[in-house]
């Protein structure tokens, strides 16, 4: 049921009207907003409106409120107390016991009001008049219901409490949106309130609570709030004192954000960048950039939206998509430079959803020039998102990060027809052995305009020299053997033989992920490595990659991150962390701080650095296990390859398995296996060492082992 299916009066009069029981509760039991502004607030309608609240936390809505700063003393305490309890709640509960929680405590109303706000569901801010007005009050009467599409919205004399709600002779005038005769009126009532909401509003100051308490402009109410302010009851008298010294807010200081797009004077484009913005225009304003990691592709794609903006003017919606959030937050960094106040809908869809309908509205009635908003690809694909995208018209730019991650099945029927500008952005826009997939993202995003490869960043200076060291790391005979058997059962799995026994029925998934395991932690790795490591103890910015399996001792089994984590912590001295898919995001960032500040010498990590994650500082990197995917290689290396002031050489110490010696002989029953074992690592070796600053110095590490596998010839099969 929604807001329209309710019968709503034009207006409310309390002498024919139950003011709460026939507007009041429907209208918040068919909402997913409310929103009030009110010259005067108790936490006495909390108690009173408890029905309809249960139903709209049921449904995941919020409430919004706008009060006069004066409170009463008791409700400043819950207020503040809802606030603290806020920050301590660490996992959000589901909707049944949030309801469940609340009617246990809806008979105290204080606990209530605090409850509301500790769990984000009721949000307040003050309103102050300005100095034009510094002897009023804000004495506004408005409220607004919104379900996904429809708007009440209602004013008149009753305040948001107890006694506006029941005791007093009250009157509302209501508007409704779905009405053609007051739909305009409607809407510009919710215009209206939520231009006060982002403190646009002439002649008022809209300021969260702590910023209120912060600047001393709360003002006590008395106990008993008269029904006007100014007004003193025969009984208990009383009289509200004024505020303390006066609150000025000089008009040419205030400043209402608003979005712009330039390029920033400090950002100075490369050719390659320059270039490439003058293929994306020359083909309509789609295509995809194949760019080396690390060479500006984000910069690039803000400045492409820049010169677009200035070419078709406004209005301009921006919808830049990520795989990732920790790229969600660069993103945003980078768009702020630009002028952009980018809306993140990386969360919660209650955290973002109405934000987005408003400023897609407040584009299509150009009351908004410019709309930028960043997602995640999880949140892109989401119903909800997917249905606000359909609102945008043409004047629509799709930015696509990491766009060969848009190619999986799913994520291709997410691709917005509605979009006119479309670019996308990638080190290796190919997906591997998925033709289908990258076929689909050449029709969508029309073809790849620029190849601006390793090869001409290294030599256009772009990202920073490096250097390559393979190290060979040779598996046990045991571990050998394991590989052997594994390679056996998946031979058998893909092959004409089907009679596989019962006991020995495993999925070839599962037994490639259990022969990959074993080449990332081969045992030797953590000695090799506490090798590397012991003259440089004292070193900073290092990064080392570990696989996702565990590593067998003689004492214990335990995982290969935990081991080489062990190894630097306690055994080197060093300070070490791990930075894997389990670090909440805020966490992250402290540790990509640290790392830079130079407070963390290593971090260790899986695979959560592969991607998008800028650590320029980075100067060396230990590459303990690698997929055969060529994107996650070529993806680190660019994270090692940034440019950072003082670093003028990276290091790459790559650890290459190989099988004993004894089975590298051409008569060795194993030879063939041997081959196709070090082939599959040599790929990687010749990639990395290609354009590396000592190339020939590292092949010829490995030349008397491809001599004996007769593997000289670059085409390994």
């Amino acid at each position: 049921m929604s807001l329209k299916d309710l019968t709503i009066q034009d207006e409310y009069r309390s002498d024919r009207s139950n003011l709460i029981q026939d507007f009041y509760i429907p209208s918040l039991e068919n909402s997913n907003l409310y929103q009030r502004a009110v010259g005067f607030f108790s936490s006495t309608s909390i108690a009173v409106a408890a029905q309809g609240i249960t139903a709209l936390i049921r449904t995941g809505g919020k409430m919004q409120l706008i009060a006069s700063p004066r409170l009463s003393q008791e409700d400043v305490n819950a207020i503040a107390t809802g606030l603290k309890q806020r920050e301590e709640i660490i996992v959000k509960v589901i909707q049944q016991e949030l309801i469940g929680e609340f009617n246990e405590i809806v008979r105290d109303r204080l606990s209530c009001l605090a409850w509301l706000i500790a769990h984000e569901i009721l949000e307040i801010k003050l309103a102050i008049a300005k100095e034009i007005r510094k002897y009023g009050i804000y004495h506004e009467k408005l409220g607004i219901f919104k379900d996904d599409c429809n708007v009440i919205a209602f004013t008149g004399s009753v305040n948001e409490s107890s006694t506006g709600l029941i005791n007093n002779f009250e009157c509302i005038d209501v508007f409704c949106s779905w009405h053609l005769g007051v739909q305009e009126r409607a809407l510009r009532k919710a215009e209206n309130f939520q231009k006060l909401w982002e403190n646009q509003t002439e002649n008022l100051d809209i300021v969260s609570f702590p910023e209120a308490s912060k600047r001393s402009l709360l003002q006590l109410c008395p106990k008993h709030p008269p029904t006007e302010y100014g007004m003193t009851p025969q009984k208990n008298s009383y009289s509200v004192s004024e505020q303390k010294g006066s609150y000025h807010v000089d008009k040419s200081e205030r400043k209402i954000q608003q979005e712009t797009l330039e390029i920033p004077e400090e950002i100075v484009l490369r050719q390659h960048q320059i270039q490439a913005i003058k293929e994306w225009f020359s083909h309509s304003g789609k295509g995809i950039l194949e760019m080396a990691t690390g060479s500006g592709k984000t910069i690039t794609a803000l400045a492409i939206a820049t010169k677009l903006y200035e070419h078709i003017g406004s209005p301009l919606i921006i919808v830049i998509v990520c795989p990732y959030l920790h790229l969600v937050n660069q993103w945003i960094v980078q768009a702020k430079r630009f002028g952009l106040d980018p809306l993140p809908c990386n969360i919660s869809r209650d955290r973002w959803e109405r934000a987005l309908s408003v400023r897609l509205y407040n584009a299509k009635t150009k009351r908004r020039a410019l709309v930028s908003i960043i997602t995640s690809n999880t949140t892109f694909a989401s119903e909800a998102f997917q249905h606000q995208l359909q609102k945008i018209s043409p004047r629509f730019l799709l930015i696509a990060d990491e766009v060969h991650n848009l190619g999986s099945e799913q994520l291709q029927k997410s691709l917005p027809k509605n979009a006119s500008y479309r670019l996308g952005l990638s080190a290796t826009p190919e997906r591997w052995f998925d033709e289908t997939g990258t076929n689909a993202l050449l029709h969508y995003f029309s073809s790849t305009l620029v190849h601006y490869t390793l090869r001409d960043a290294l030599g256009d200076k772009v990202l920073c020299p490096y250097r390559y060291y393979p190290q060979l790391i040779e598996l046990t005979e045991d571990e050998f053997q394991r590989y052997y058997e594994l390679t056996k059962k998946i031979a058998r799995v893909l092959g004409t033989q089907r009679n596989i026994p019962d006991s020995e029925e495993i999925s070839i998934e599962a037994l490639l992920i259990q022969r990959s395991r074993l080449i990332a932690t081969a045992r030797q790795k953590i000695e090799i490595l506490r090798s590397l490591l012991s003259s440089r103890t004292e070193s900073m910015y290092n990064l080392i990659y570990c696989g996702d399996g565990t590593l067998e001792t003689d004492t214990a089994v335990e995982r290969q991150i935990d081991a080489v984590t062990r190894l630097l912590g306690h055994d080197l001295n060093m300070k070490v962390a791990q930075y894997t898919s389990d670090t909440p995001l805020n966490r992250r960032d402290e540790l990509r701080d640290q790392f830079a500040r130079g407070e963390i010498q290593a971090l260790v990590a899986i695979r959560c650095l592969d991607e998008g994650v800028d650590i320029p500082e980075t100067q060396r990197a230990f590459i303990l296990a690698s997929s055969s995917n060529p994107r996650q290689f070529i993806q680190r290396r660019g994270r090692l390859l940034r440019l950072s002031p003082g670093k003028t050489m990276a290091e790459i110490f790559d650890f290459i398995v190989k099988p004993p010696d004894e089975f590298t002989n051409s008569r060795s029953p194993y030879y063939g296996l041997t081959r196709r074992l070090f082939g599959k690592e040599l790929l990687r070796v010749l990639e990395f060492a290609e354009l590396a600053e000592n190339r020939i110095d590292a092949l010829y590490t490995l030349l008397d082992l491809r001599d004996r596998l007769n593997l000289l010839d670059l085409g390994v099969e």
